[in-house]
């Protein structure tokens, strides 16, 4: 496998900006790759359709012709395009390689070209006339399939320093054949060095501009997979809606704006999870809270949930904030049904280990809330703000007093019943409790009682 090299970025003046991290040239890489192998096939289709074209076609050679190099250059071209994709398949397609590709696709269509002066018994003026020059352009413009615009120069320099070639055979097998007459030139196996100038030019021409088109669209390819690498990984540190939501707004996000959403928010937490970390070694703390997450992150956004941000033991997640939902209550009691029973798996599981049980509290409330961009233009977060978020937090924490492990104000409660949710048992409903940090009464819902199963 070759080496990747490293990649830089050029500001405009031409300074080098930085250095693209490896997985980016990986990324990049794997494209080419790709590229590669979409250039085999294409040359294949090519030189099927030549195959194809010659043997339907009439002939326009005499049937006594001792010499018929096109069924030879095609057959030896499509073995060497088959062994290109076959290699391009099993294994990255070392440089050389790519160069010799260009040098033998140059070199058997001008071998082809110069051949018909002899199959068609003509002399070596002849060949300068062939339609079938044109062909190069064909091979030029593959190499633009993998943006990289060497490879584009290197068969737009062959083809050119090729042609030269043929030119001076045919002078050299003919001086005199030599003209400035036009009309002699299109009516006769005569040489035109301008018409031939003007093939020479316009390969390099073509070469040089599909260059440059290919340099410009390399810069433009950097930059996507750079943000598209840089998208994947957000959405690890981001939910995959406020990455999704980043990514498609027809406007930058700005701080100081936000939208109004009816929505539902739940707050888990593992009780007496700091004291239980002071006894444990920093790596088993987060080994466990790595275990935790990875436990319940998934349940809950397999129920519509997106997760605000961790805090800690804590886990904020929302429902029908950073996306509209009809049913964001009912997934809302779904998911903490759904996150209670993935605990008790969990327990089971350090039960059988010989560790203790972790008792994980869940609280919910829904409300009108305000989800927008907060900080300031060297920092954005998007976060949801409102009532309902401190009062999810603070019946999260009801459940100490409550003797439950999973709470909803009765309203939350209510309004799930109304979009779907049917639980397996009829809820207790407690009427007017008091809640640390909440002024008046709240009716609570018991979703989760400390003594029984998640429904």
């Amino acid at each position: 496998m070759t080496k990747l090299r490293p990649l830089r970025f050029r500001a405009p003046s031409g300074r080098p900006r930085h250095r693209l991290p490896v997985r980016v040239q990986a990324a990049i890489q794997a494209e080419q790759d790709r590229s590669e192998i979409l250039i085999g096939w294409v040359q294949f289709g090519v030189v099927a359709a030549f195959g194809l074209l010659y043997f339907i076609s009439p002939k326009t050679f005499a049937p006594d012709a001792p010499f018929r190099p096109v069924p030879w250059v095609l057959g030896a071209y499509a073995g060497f395009t088959l062994l290109r994709l076959a290699t391009a398949y099993r294994t990255r397609l070392a440089p050389w390689f790519l160069a010799l590709s260009v040098a033998v696709d140059v070199a058997l269509l001008l071998a082809l070209i110069w051949s018909f002066h002899i199959q068609y018994m003509q002399p070596a003026a002849f060949y300068l006339k062939v339609p079938t020059v044109l062909y190069l352009f064909i091979f030029i413009a593959l190499r633009a399939l993998r943006f990289q615009a060497l490879y584009v120069l290197l068969a737009g320099g062959l083809a050119a320093l090729g042609w030269v070639g043929m030119v001076a055979y045919a002078i050299l097998r003919a001086p005199e054949a030599i003209t400035r007459d036009y009309v002699h030139y299109m009516t006769a196996n005569v040489i035109l060095l301008g018409a031939e100038f003007d093939k020479i030019v316009s390969i390099l021409m073509v070469a040089g501009i599909l260059a440059l088109a290919i340099r410009r669209a390399r810069h433009i390819l950097e930059r996507a997979v750079a943000e598209e690498t840089a998208a994947r990984d957000l959405s690890r540190f981001f939910a995959p809606e406020v990455v999704g939501r980043i990514r498609g707004a027809e406007r930058t996000a700005r701080a100081g704006h936000g939208e109004l959403r009816e929505a539902t928010m739940v707050f888990f937490d593992v009780r007496g999870f700091t004291s239980l970390a002071a006894a444990m070694p920093p790596s088993d703390v987060m080994r466990l809270l790595a275990d935790y997450q990875a436990r319940l992150v998934p349940v809950l956004q397999a129920h519509g949930g997106s997760i605000d941000k961790f805090l800690g033991d804590g886990i904020m997640s929302t429902f029908g904030a950073s996306r509209p939902s009809a049913t964001h209550a009912a997934d809302a009691m779904r998911a903490m049904d759904a996150a209670m029973r993935a605990a008790d798996a969990w327990n089971d599981e350090r039960a059988a280990a010989g560790r203790p049980a972790l008792v994980i509290h869940a609280g919910a409330a829904h409300g009108t809330i305000i989800f927008g961009a907060v900080g300031d233009q060297s920092r954005l977060e998007y976060t949801v703000i409102g009532d309902a978020v401190n009062l999810a937090a603070k019946i999260e924490q009801a459940n100490k007093t409550e003797g439950t492990r999973a709470l909803a104000t009765a309203a939350a409660h209510a309004e799930a019943l109304r979009q779907g949710y049917a639980p397996r048992s009829p809820c207790e409903i407690r009427p007017g409790r008091t809640v640390a940090g909440v002024a008046t009464p709240v009716d609570l819902a018991v979703i989760v009682a400390a003594h029984e199963a998640p429904a």
